[in-house]
């Protein structure tokens, strides 16, 4: 595992105050929430479209700790939604950059970054100190986000996922000793590559509320391309960031997966549930071949990563 530690304070920052650089949360928090966030550690897999404004949000909520990890670099592609896009990141690698990001905002913020691929080899330390696991992992890399829910639920760690869907967001969370990620979308080692994506696709958001509105013809799943948005990307970071509060300070009734959420203000729509069964509901198995059978008709055989 080559892993970045990044702790010291930039000589920069020499009259950075924590708690002037945060005080504007009161009395959104008081001063033992504020102090218990940040004695907090956040791990994020995936620092592109929703991975690095997820970062951005945390940062600027005082999350004192962060694990990175991201093997890929900026490209012109990810202009359109990607926090860390920009002409001077260009074939930069995403999870660096962004750690630079986080430094900016905090400087005392405590860093381990992984420049690298997740796997069997590296996950369990990444997720070493994590008390709230954050999903940015690209739609495709299912494969990954298999290992790393799996990885969490043995570490007993809480795991929040918020997919950008079309101009919207749907989002889930995954308790430890709840519904498990592999039970929930009902995905087996033995799947074929495009029937989990569809199972993963229909569980994420079991309303659909973007499928008004999208052309499916346009989609290339071969290519591993979707639409995205950055305003989706925003509104995803949003409701990320709240479950993760929620889960960190104790607030409230956090409402596990098989719960749902999904929000698309272009739709001015929000709509929640409790899926029973998660994807082996019998509607959710409709939804899926539905699904299946449209993405063969129009070739989308893809491979997972």
């Amino acid at each position: 595992m080559i892993a970045v530690e990044t702790n010291e304070p930039r000589q920069m920052a020499a009259t950075w105050r924590y708690a002037e650089a945060f005080s504007r949360h009161h009395p959104l928090l008081g001063d033992s929430e504020q102090e218990r966030l940040r004695q907090s550690c956040i791990g994020i897999v995936g620092l592109g479209g929703v991975g690095g404004i997820h970062l951005a949000t945390l940062a600027r909520a005082g999350i004192g700790a962060f694990h990175l990890a991201d093997p890929d670099e900026f490209e012109v592609v990810n202009f359109n939604r990607q926090h860390g896009a920009s002409v001077r990141t260009l074939g930069r690698n995403k999870a660096l950059v962004m750690a630079e990001e986080a430094r900016a905002i905090n400087p005392d913020v405590r860093l381990r970054t992984l420049p690298e691929a997740i796997t069997a080899d590296n996950v369990d330390a990444f997720l070493d100190g994590v008390d709230v696991l954050i999903d940015g992992l690209d739609f495709f890399a299912l494969a990954t986000r298999r290992l790393v829910y799996a990885a969490a639920r043995r570490g007993g760690i809480p795991v929040v996922t918020a997919g950008p869907l079309g101009f919207g967001t749907s989002w889930l969370v995954f308790a430890p000793d709840g519904m498990s990620f592999d039970r929930y979308f009902d995905l087996h080692d033995d799947m074929p590559a495009l029937d989990q994506l569809a199972s993963f696709a229909v569980g994420l958001a079991p309303r659909a509320l973007h499928a008004r509105y999208l052309d499916f013809s346009a989609i290339r799943f071969r290519e591993g391309r979707l639409p995205s948005a950055a305003l989706a990307c925003h509104l995803c970071s949003g409701v990320a960031a709240a479950e993760a509060l929620r889960l960190l300070l104790g607030r409230g009734d956090v409402r596990c997966a098989p719960y749902y959420c999904q929000f698309d203000p272009y739709l001015r729509t929000f709509q929640a549930g409790y899926l029973r069964g998660g994807n082996r509901h019998p509607l959710q198995r409709l939804k899926r071949w539905w699904l299946r059978r449209q993405a063969r008709r129009l070739g989308w055989e893809c491979r997972l990563t």
